[in-house]
């Protein structure tokens, strides 16, 4: 899935589709809310310094930062 900004900072319908997927397919058990953001930053993160893959999307947000 291509990279397409409507305007600068924003994402297409079928972007945000996908980055909610990726924040599904990655949820944990018992994770708070504020665990659940950090980790949708990441993927946003990731996904902005251009990995698509939706698998590696969401094992990268399951990683502690710096590793």
């Amino acid at each position: 899935m291509p990279i397409t900004r409507l305007s600068k900072g924003a994402f297409t319908p079928d972007e945000v589709s996908f980055l909610g997927r990726v924040l599904e397919l990655s949820a944990g058990a018992n994770e708070t809310e504020e665990q659940r953001e950090r980790r949708a930053l990441r993927i946003i993160a990731n996904y902005m310094a251009g990995i698509s893959d939706e698998r590696e999307l969401a094992e990268l947000s399951r990683r502690p930062l710096g590793r």
